[in-house]
């Protein structure tokens, strides 16, 4: 791998962090304006999708995903059965630990600590909403938090795919036994063109980009070389769609977090807490059992992001458009951005502490 790029200089992850922070706090307020000053047009945006994903969020986001795909070495992918430690880490958090403790922070904080500010028949929705949150780990952004971390692109993706696989079993029930509900229907639409748009069409492209480049050099280092400055070129139009993406996702709720700022600050609370403290469990896990960073730290990050496309999409078919439960999985889409970044800020800065 080349050592010329910024994030191996010494202080330039900090310094990449500092201003890729200003930008995305800048397309937050962006986005919050537009949407609040211009919402007929954030509502043809909005109504460009399928099976509740929007298209302009999927080419935004499959922008930032395409330079991690094209760092998959798919002739190392046997290598990781002989370190499933990451992977371990990773599906415990996601499925033993996450959708418990998301359940719990829910009522402990819409049943208790704001029972004097919410009534009760909207807290349940709230809770029901975090529920859906937590039993859907990330698909598709976990792949730029890796990047940012400058994670095993091959590790990453079979942690993600192993997580799509055992979502497909899982999310329904443990979901239902979470909820109370037996008749959850999971709407296989939205998850399997998620997938498809988010891991296996960037994928292929990333595969086809390697190929080319292999037949075209003349030896595997000068392919490698190539590669390596091409990645580097793409990494601002990478970052350029993640800012593009908080202003898209902003947008589409301006109206609604200027009109009900107290209503999305108490949502956040738990949120809050859950993604902090489930990033400390899966980073101490890996710390203790001396993971390499670069498994370490997408392992973390995987734990702590959501799938929030179907998580909305779910939360929208058993409790409405407008009910309390569709906000709260809305609220966990505008604060997963700017927490994932400062939760890519402690990783980068705590990476000495981990085995190389």
């Amino acid at each position: 791998m080349s050592k010329n790029n910024a994030g191996d200089a010494p202080g330039g992850i900090g310094l990449f962090e500092k201003w890729l922070s200003v930008w995305v706090g800048l397309g937050i307020v962006a986005g919050v304006s537009l949407g609040y000053l211009a919402p007929a047009l954030f509502g043809f945006l909005a109504e460009l999708e399928f099976a509740s994903v929007n298209f302009v969020v999927a080419v935004l986001i499959w922008a930032m995903i395409y330079p991690m795909m094209v760092a998959v070495d798919f002739g190392s992918l046997h290598e990781i059965g002989r370190r499933p430690k990451g992977l371990i880490v990773t599906l415990a958090v996601n499925w033993l630990i996450k959708p418990f403790t998301m359940a719990a922070l829910g009522v402990l904080f819409f049943r208790y600590v704001f029972a004097g500010f919410i009534p009760p028949d909207d807290a349940t929705q709230y809770i029901a909403g975090l529920i859906l949150l937590g039993v859907a780990p990330c698909t598709a952004m976990v792949f730029v938090w890796s990047q940012l971390t400058r994670g095993d692109p091959a590790y990453t993706l079979v942690q993600v795919s192993v997580n799509d696989v055992i979502m497909i079993f899982a999310f329904a029930p443990i979901a239902a036994f979470l909820l109370g509900v037996t008749d959850i229907a999971v709407p296989w639409d939205t998850l399997l063109l998620s997938v498809g748009l988010y891991v296996l069409a960037p994928l292929a492209a990333g595969a086809l980009t390697r190929r080319i480049f292999f037949r075209r050099a003349a030896t595997t280092e000068k392919a490698e070389a190539g590669l390596a400055a091409y990645t580097e070129r793409l990494k601002p139009v990478s970052m350029l769609g993640l800012v593009a993406t908080v202003i898209v996702l902003f947008g589409f709720q301006g109206e609604v977090i200027l009109q009900r700022p107290f209503l999305i600050a108490l949502i956040a609370v738990p949120l809050l807490i859950q993604t902090y403290g489930i990033f400390v469990i899966a980073y101490g896990a890996a710390w203790l059992w001396r993971i390499p960073f670069s498994i370490a730290a997408p392992c973390a990050l995987i734990g702590t992001s959501n799938f929030f496309e179907l998580a909305v999409a779910v939360a929208i078919s058993l409790f409405g458009l407008n009910s309390g439960a569709a906000l709260a999985t809305v609220v966990g889409v505008l604060v997963e951005v700017p927490v994932m970044l400062s939760l890519v800020a402690i990783a980068n800065r705590t990476k000495s502490h981990f085995p190389g």
